[in-house]
């Protein structure tokens, strides 16, 4: 019997990085896991078929966020196979790297779109889904608290609007005995970030030395955290913002 045995998660952008090692890591403490993706239809179905051959229970569902009706569209496909959801985490986002004065509008609509918007709506038309007793997680960024990287600006903004989401969040369902908490992950290895990881010899490196345990961070770091919310043992833990940088923000 594992933590969360007998619970259903739906973990948006879970295909691949930080959002597959958040689905992995619930599935292998017992929860059933909804693999939500965006595009990917292939890489969300090797996550699902990861997660059985390790034992576990999950199934994907597609559903780009970002445009109209979203949040409607992927409840809908989340209901043709379970009745409600336990443990809902809002991992799905876009980056957007430019200097303030070349960001276009149409590109600073789409990062908000996809890392506030959706998350919005997907909680809204998520309540009557949520169990008592659940959990919302928030996958937030350690750039919502430090300026070190400005041309990143939009995507900051995005992660400190979830922040705020998260707080308020909390007191609105704190009296169904909904958990609501914000993880900040720092600079993790995936995908989105090997170019800068791997572009230069020394990229890792430098990457390392941001943090104060001296190592680039990976997927499952983050997604422990969000386990340990996710479990009976983080009950009284809400309206909080985690700090998963690895030291990255001291």
């Amino acid at each position: 019997m594992g933590a969360l045995t007998g619970k259903t998660a739906l973990v948006t952008g879970a295909s691949r990085g930080i959002g597959r090692g958040i689905a992995e890591r619930l599935a292998r403490d017992g929860a059933r896991v909804a693999v939500h993706y965006g595009t990917n239809e292939r890489a969300a179905k090797e996550t699902v078929a990861a997660i059985g051959s390790a034992g576990g229970s999950a199934f994907a569902i597609g559903v780009e966020l970002g445009t109209p009706g979203d949040a409607e569209r992927l409840w809908a496909e989340f209901d043709r196979h379970a009745d409600g959801v336990d443990i809902l985490v809002n991992n799905a986002g876009i980056g957007t790297s430019a200097p303030i004065e070349e960001l276009s509008e149409e590109e600073y609509d789409r990062v908000f779109a996809v890392n506030v918007k959706a998350p919005f709506h997907l909680v809204r038309h998520g309540l009557g889904r949520l169990r008592d007793g659940g959990r919302v997680i928030n996958i937030s960024s350690g750039l919502a608290r430090t300026a070190v990287m400005p041309d990143k600006v939009a995507y900051a903004m995005t992660k400190a609007a979830l922040d705020v989401f998260s707080r308020d969040l909390s007191k609105l369902l704190g009296p169904r005995g909904i958990t609501v908490n914000s993880v900040a992950p720092g600079i993790i290895d995936t995908d989105n970030t090997a170019d800068f990881l791997h572009r230069t010899e020394d990229g890792q490196a430098r990457a390392a030395a941001i943090s104060a345990l001296g190592r680039v961070g990976t997927p499952a770091d983050v997604a422990d955290a969000v386990a340990f919310l996710a479990s009976a043992d983080g009950r009284w833990v809400t309206g909080h913002w985690l700090d998963a940088t690895g030291g990255s923000l001291t």
